[in-house]
């Protein structure tokens, strides 16, 4: 019987460069060179200096990947790589690494859309998805409900997007007014384990009423709630006392767990889901991952959320989409391939070509 194939992933659609080796659904080995401190000094990711640190560390992510599982470049049998969405120039460093790779090697190419990736970032630790599952992904740049029944072979549904600011940058540019360091996430994480969640009665945006009724019963909307901690922020700044940050962190980060939360619970009872997974950066954080658990513990759904290592940016989601593609017998893309920074999420494979 033939040896399962080795799939490579790489990752560089914002600031982390990725890569990841998969076979058969199990993980081999990723590596993760990120350019956050980079950035930290300008709050936030200057797409420039992302691009640039790519370009340095590409190839020595590539080859530890290899070193860790233990494989020669020679022994790959495809290549995966993010082509949309994210920053432009970030994503034509790793479309040009995996195209290089690719031709010098002979191996088949496959584009991957970076928020399937975190979707499939799960399998590497809970196995298959079942079909069907609700899908939450929260990240700095995205925030979507979405229905997955065969994710390499079947067009995902959304059943809700954010309007506006997504969950992860609320949390980054509320982190700055509150005089905490960048990232904002892990940094509200933090200070929000010394702070009263009820201290401060921030609003649930877009949480009006049932789905036949209200029209944005799935969508989200955090760019008011980002208002509102600013306001109330700058009222205390104005009246000269000190900011209780500790306690508009936990405020802060209950709002946002208690909106995604309740939403995503209640659109696995609509569709008679019996699994929720929650993927992207923000799953990481504590709040979100309390929460989830305790309301599908009580509605008895099953919750899957992958490893903290797995929830940001890597190689490894990209290369699980590739190896899924594989198996799934999906032809591979041109050398033609090019990169779709706004791609929006309707399938696993996105290959567009010039």
């Amino acid at each position: 019987m033939a040896a399962s194939p080795v799939v490579l992933g790489i990752e560089s659609s914002c600031d982390e460069t990725g890569a990841g080796i998969v076979r058969d659904g199990r993980l081999l080995a990723h590596v993760v060179a990120s350019s956050m401190d980079e950035h930290a000094r300008f709050g936030g990711v200057v797409p420039e200096i992302a691009a640039r640190a790519h370009l340095h560390a590409l190839g020595p992510v590539v080859r530890q990947a290899l070193e860790r599982a233990g494989l020669r470049a020679d022994q790959l049998d495809a290549v995966a790589v993010t082509t949309g969405p994210g920053l432009s120039g970030a994503l034509q460093v790793g479309l040009a690494g995996a195209k290089a790779l690719a031709y010098g090697l002979g191996l088949p190419l496959y584009g991957v859309h970076h928020l399937a990736g975190h979707v499939a970032a799960d399998t590497l630790e809970h196995g298959p998805l079942p079909e069907p599952c609700v899908v939450l992904i929260v990240s700095g740049g995205h925030t979507s409900l979405l229905l997955v029944r065969d994710l390499v072979r079947e067009p995902i549904l959304h059943l809700g997007d954010t309007l506006d600011d997504a969950a992860g940058e609320c949390f980054d540019k509320v982190a700055r007014v509150f005089g905490l360091p960048y990232p904002g996430g892990p940094a509200i994480d933090r200070a929000a384990r010394d702070g009263d969640p009820k201290a401060v009665p921030f609003p649930r945006p877009l949480t009006g009423g049932p789905r036949g009724q209200d029209p944005y019963a799935y969508s989200f909307s955090f760019s008011g709630l980002k208002t509102a901690a600013a306001r109330w922020a700058e009222a205390h700044r104005r009246r000269g006392e000190r900011l209780p940050v500790a306690d508009g962190a936990a405020s802060l980060q209950e709002a946002v767990a208690d909106v995604l939360t309740r939403k995503a619970v209640a659109a696995c009872r609509e569709y008679g889901v019996r699994t929720l997974v929650v993927v992207g950066g923000v799953a990481a954080n504590s709040r979100v991952r309390a929460l989830a658990e305790r309301r599908c513990a009580s509605a008895g759904i099953e919750l899957r959320v992958p490893p903290m290592t797995l929830c940001t940016d890597n190689g490894a989601m990209i290369a699980a989409v590739g190896d899924l593609l594989v198996r799934a017998d999906a032809p591979p893309a041109p050398l033609s391939l090019t990169i779709d920074p706004s791609a929006p999420l309707e399938y696993a494979a996105l290959q567009p070509v010039a």
